[in-house]
């Protein structure tokens, strides 16, 4: 300011020396005139000459509008304030907090600068050089979008997710999956120190700016794994890194390309996670298995690193021989044993006991027992083996014949039903059917669960044995003596018993009780009562045996026959019929009559005529 002023007097003084040497000198001095005020305030300068002195003044001056950026000067810098020229008529003051991320700022130093006011209340310019950063930082940004130019930031903080980055005197967010290509599991390494980036998304509505470290290092990593993936062939053996790991397998970083060990590729042995075998940011050697056409999908190998452990099993080792082993795997059908590492032999649940009932490999053992086996199969080239359990134990079937001899009588558990009969168990490891009609000698079975329920037990006789099958049939009315010898000669045919009808079937016949327990069978056609009606279910009638068959257990009843053969009638209370009900019967006795007549039989048709002339007489 103090040399603008020394400017002005010279300017002045130069103009007042022109003005005089232009002036002629005058004869005779001027009458004395007023006081001059203004000139005096002004040097001596008269209006016009302060009006051609200011407009020189002006065009030395910045023309600067409010709300703009400008760039400035820093002239001075105190301990709360840095005083910035802009070529204004005055200077700005900035508090120095907003050179916060600027320790290095010093006098002469050229910074920018946003107008807020050309003056406040007292006259003073009032700038931010934050709001100018905010600004110019917008535009740059999305310069930079549009270019791709890689640009630096400084890590403020961590957040969730990510980090914040100061660029441009903006905050902008740095996804945690964008840091690296690599994962990075501690955010907090990166805080208060400065990378480069390159901005990949702006919201302009939320004004939120999204930067990416990592598409600066993919970019030098793509030349790299072009080479790597160019020179990969299967079998090759290459070192990585474990980058990450998973349930199902490791991936790892062969030096900017990626490859997956699976699970099942870590180890000959059982493996249930693959941190039992690895761990993160280890270096390993691993063989390439396969890769896709376009070599994107690599798939690595560890345990084809060592020999299988199959080739090292003893060559001593034969079906039969004994082995000890660990259970490390169950599934309903069996057990797996691993008697060796990487050397497993299934144990199938029919293979845990002599027992034939279904049961699961649960019931005998679980995982991690040490169990003792013996070797049913063995294949080393498709390296596969079977093991057993209950070939430790006396097969119950070695000496059958002598522990169950045909007609032996023994007490069973009945353990589940078919249709056809009831299977039960003589001990473990030996069942035995017992048929349906084995069950009783009087009682019509129609399903097994009728005669006992699982559980019962059951005495039983043996009636036929196959060893080589494993086959053993039981009877359990065999224990009693057959009551169809006996009811030969009580049923014989044409005994009268009286009986109650227990079940009606439509069309077809009736069940009738009869006494000891036995049922009869009487055909429809045979339940017509005297009076012309059919007998019904819970009626007891009087019936006559028509039929016995012993050896299929069926007697044959009925209760017309009681009153179409006079001689067979019961006496006690029989009415008698009128000369008519006579005929009718007659007719009715000749048409259900097993020995019919025929239409051709003229004299059984003459004696029927006159029957019924003498009744209606």
């Amino acid at each position: 300011m103090a040399e603008e002023k020394t400017n002005e007097k010279e300017v002045a003084a130069e103009t007042a020396a022109n003005v005089e040497e232009t002036t002629p000198v005058a004869a005779e001095a001027p009458a004395q005139k007023e006081f001059d005020w203004y000139a005096y305030e002004n040097d001596g300068h008269t209006p016009a000459e302060i009006a051609e002195l200011n407009e020189v003044y002006d065009k030395t001056l910045n023309s600067i509008q409010e709300k703009e950026v400008i760039d400035g000067k820093v002239i001075m810098m105190t301990q709360k304030e840095v005083v910035i020229n802009v070529d204004y008529k005055s200077e700005g003051v900035v508090p120095i907090n907003e050179f916060r991320y600027n320790p290095d700022l010093k006098v002469g130093d050229s910074v920018e600068v946003f107008v807020e006011q050309l003056e406040d209340k007292y006259g003073q310019l009032v700038l931010s050089h934050r709001t100018a950063r905010t600004h110019r930082a917008w535009q740059r940004v999305n310069e930079v979008l549009k270019t791709g130019e890689i640009i630096t930031g400084f890590v403020k903080c961590r957040t969730k997710g990510g980090l914040i980055v100061d660029v441009f005197g903006i905050e902008a967010f740095l996804p945690g999956s964008q840091i690296d290509v690599k994962p990075i599991r501690d955010y907090d390494q990166f805080v208060g120190k400065n990378m480069e980036f390159k901005v990949v998304k702006i919201n302009h509505e939320f004004k939120n700016v999204v930067v990416s470290h990592k598409a600066l290092i993919e970019a030098e990593l793509e030349e790299q794994k072009k080479q790597i993936i160019g020179g990969l062939e299967k079998g090759q053996v290459l070192e990585g890194t474990v980058k990450n790991i998973t349930s199902y397998g490791v991936f790892i970083d062969l030096g900017g390309v990626d490859g997956l060990i699976h699970i099942t590729d870590l180890s000959w042995g059982r493996v249930n996670h693959p941190e039992e075998i690895v761990t993160l940011d280890e270096k390993i050697n691993v063989v390439i298995l396969d890769f896709d056409d376009n070599k994107k999908r690599i798939a690595l190998g560890l345990k084809q690193l060592q020999a299988h452990p199959w080739d090292a099993l003893d060559e001593n080792t034969n079906v039969g021989d004994k082995v000890k082993g660990k259970v490390v795997v169950i599934a309903d059908y069996g057990a797996f044993i691993e008697i060796a590492p990487g050397v497993e032999g299934l144990i199938h649940v029919s293979e845990m006991s002599w027992s034939q009932h279904l049961r699961t490999a649960q019931d005998f053992m679980k995982v991690g027992d040490e169990v003792e086996a013996v070797v049913l199969t063995l294949d080393r080239e498709e390296r596969k083996m079977s093991l057993g359990i209950k070939q430790l134990m006396p097969d119950p079937w070695a000496d059958i014949e002598t522990k169950y001899p045909v007609d032996s009588k023994h007490n069973a558990v009945v353990r589940n039903f078919t249709n056809f009969g009831v299977f039960v168990e003589l001990e473990e490891g030996v069942d035995g059917l017992i048929h349906i009609s084995d069950l009783s000698w009087s009682k019509k079975v129609k399903h097994p669960s009728e005669f006992c329920k699982v559980g019962d037990k059951l005495d039983v006789v043996v009636l036929e044995l196959d060893r080589d099958n494993r086959r053993i049939s039981l009877g359990h009315k065999q224990l009693e003596e057959n009551p169809w010898d006996v009811f030969e000669t009580t049923f014989a045919e044409g005994s009268v018993h009286q009986g109650t009808i227990i079940e009606e079937k439509k069309d077809k016949a009736a069940i009738v009780s009869l006494p000891y327990g036995v049922e009869g069978i009487c055909p429809k056609k045979h339940l017509r009562k005297e009076d012309g009606s059919n007998a019904t279910a819970e009626e007891t009638l009087d019936f006559k045996v028509i039929e016995f068959n012993k050896e299929g257990r069926k007697i044959v009843v009925s209760h017309t026959r009681m009153f179409e053969e006079g001689e067979d009638r019961p006496s006690t209370g029989a009415k008698k019929k009128s000369s008519k009900s006579g005929g009718n019967q007659a007719v009715k006795a000749i048409n259900n009559s097993n020995e019919k007549s025929t239409l051709g039989d003229l004299d059984a048709l003459s004696a029927l005529k006159d029957e019924m002339e003498k009744g209606e007489k």
